[in-house]
Parts: C-alpha cells; sequence; structure tokens
C-alpha cells in the first residue's frame, strides 16, 4: 500500500479509536492493532501531527506514580473522520473502475 495513503488511514484510525473517549497510547495501540499493524513508534508520530491539526488534545495525568499522556478527539477531528468517510466513497468507485468492474474493459 502507498505510504501516504496508509498514513492517512492510520491517522482516520487513530481519531476512530477515540470517538468514545479519551485513551493512552499502549490502548490506540490495541483498539487500532485489532484491524491494521501499527506500533508505537509509528503512533506517536501520528499523534503529534493530529494534535498540531487541532484534531485531538492531549492531557498528562498520574498513573502509578508516572505521568501518562490521554489523548481526546476535538470537533474538527470528528469531522476529519466525517470527511474521511464521505471521501471513502470515490475510493471505492476508483478500486471498482480499476478492477474493471463498471464495464470500461
Amino acid at each position: 500500500m502507498d505510504v501516504q495513503l496508509k498514513r492517512g488511514i492510520l491517522e482516520i484510525c487513530v481519531l476512530a479509536a477515540l470517538r468514545e473517549g479519551e485513551s493512552y497510547g499502549y490502548e490506540i495501540v490495541k483498539k487500532v492493532g485489532r484491524f491494521a499493524q501499527i506500533s508505537e513508534s509509528t503512533l506517536y508520530p501520528i499523534l503529534r501531527r493530529l494534535e498540531a491539526a487541532g484534531a485531538l488534545t492531549v492531557r498528562e495525568a498520574a498513573h502509578n506514580g508516572r505521568l501518562r499522556k490521554y489523548y481526546g478527539i476535538t470537533d474538527r477531528g470528528r469531522r476529519r473522520i466525517e470527511t474521511f468517510l464521505s471521501e471513502w466513497q470515490e475510493m471505492v468507485s476508483l478500486y471498482r473502475f480499476i478492477e474493471g468492474e463498471n464495464g470500461y474493459e
């Protein structure tokens, strides 16, 4: 899969993992990892990009004597998911065209 396409899809997956509420890195990896291969070394740059874009918030809280970062989705992040889902239909159409399913062979 194209690296840029996969990166964009993983960003949406991370946002989707946060729809139900705040979470931290390891939990996000577990949620997304059920559907796509992702490691913590891949996740953290994605989280930084999404934070810089205003798609998520970050807060720190103590957990077992250590600081843990919790990430939450913003309205902008929710809109990114909605935009992705609406644009995905175009990707499905392109896929069908490439596969020859539209009678253009």
